[in-house]
């Protein structure tokens, strides 16, 4: 799910600054209700300067509304580089991998198989004689719950932050668990005890990376169709252009009746092919449309489920096969 952007606070910003700056490791001392005194060493003024070295400055936190020039080294606003920086730096480089046990959301007591199947029923509708091949078991469903910062680099730049819920082992996309992990609720103990799936980022990343291509579609829908108009109008230009050029050039080696006037018009002719070519691949190039995911933070999820055998009919064929029923999310997982 894509999550709502903050809108810009400088009030907000400044507890954010000042916060971030201290764990780095800096003195920070709010001198008004807009600006922020900040003096840094290492990590926290590798921010201004690349070596590390002691580094002062006043930084002043703009309106909303201001629109004069700003200097980004010292002031903050909407879309500021310094806020992405300090954001970045506050990420530990290696991304670590937690672990979370969430508690169970309905009663000890097995499903009712009359439920189950309807909702079998509702979730595989190519399927036919639907029965259960033994008793439910106590089982645990794993999930993987990413955050994503996505960057997509278009003729305007757009930044998007999106929580991303997927089933192990399949990748099954989990909008529920996405959208309510904010209010789950961890189960008591330790988690220690389970038999949690080994990390496995080669496919883990492909499962994150398919399901946050999928949550990009509306947005990149847009921004496509933007700069396949931009596009568009470009070409035109330039074709526009060169073709009034050959036309000349031609006309020209027409009314003309010296060879040697014939072979460069002919040679211009020629160029102008290459250069209306190169034009035309510079301009494709421009309107890429670049998207560049930055992972801020990963999480397995282990929850309460229900293991049954099924004996399913699928195409007229009888199919046994282990299946898991979510009780949160009233799904089933093969």
């Amino acid at each position: 799910m894509k999550l709502d952007r903050l809108p810009y606070s400088p009030n907000l910003l400044v507890d954010f600054y000042q916060e971030g700056f201290r764990a780095l490791g800096a003195l920070c001392e709010q001198t008004w209700h807009d600006r922020l005194e900040v003096l840094a060493e290492g990590p926290a003024a590798g921010l201004w300067n690349s070596s590390g070295a002691l580094h002062e400055v006043e930084l002043s936190f703009a309106p909303a509304d201001a629109t004069a020039a700003r200097d980004a080294s010292r002031e903050v606003f909407p879309g500021c580089p310094l806020t992405f920086r300090l954001a970045d730096a506050l990420r530990p480089p290696p991304l670590s991998l937690e672990r979370v046990r969430l508690a169970a959301t309905a009663g000890s007591r097995p499903p009712d198989p009359a439920v189950v199947e309807r909702l079998w029923r509702s979730q595989f509708p190519d399927t036919a004689r639907w029965r259960l091949a033994g008793e439910f078991k106590t089982a645990t469903h794993f999930s993987l719950v990413a955050l994503a910062r996505c960057e997509v680099q278009a003729i305007d730049q757009h930044w998007s932050l999106h929580r991303l819920a997927v089933a192990l082992p399949g990748g099954e996309p989990d909008e529920g668990l996405a959208q309510e992990f904010t209010f789950a609720q961890a189960a008591s103990g330790t988690a220690e005890d389970l038999a949690w799936p080994g990390p496995d980022p080669s496919s883990w990343q492909t499962l994150l990376r398919a399901a946050l291509e999928a949550d990009l579609v509306p947005d990149l829908t847009a921004i496509r169709a933007r700069q396949q108009s931009y596009l568009r109008r470009e070409l035109e230009r330039i074709d526009q252009y060169f073709a009034n050029y050959e036309l000349e050039l031609t006309a020209r080696a027409n009314r003309s009746q010296s060879e040697t006037t014939k072979i460069k018009a002919a040679d211009r002719l020629a160029a102008a092919r290459a250069e209306h070519a190169r034009r035309r691949a510079d301009q494709v190039a421009r309107h890429e449309i670049r998207v560049r995911p930055h992972w801020e933070a990963l999480m397995l999820v282990a929850e309460p489920a229900w293991q049954a055998g099924l004996t399913v009919e699928r195409s007229h064929v009888p199919q046994t096969l282990e299946a898991a029923f979510v009780p949160r999310s009233r799904r089933w997982f093969v």
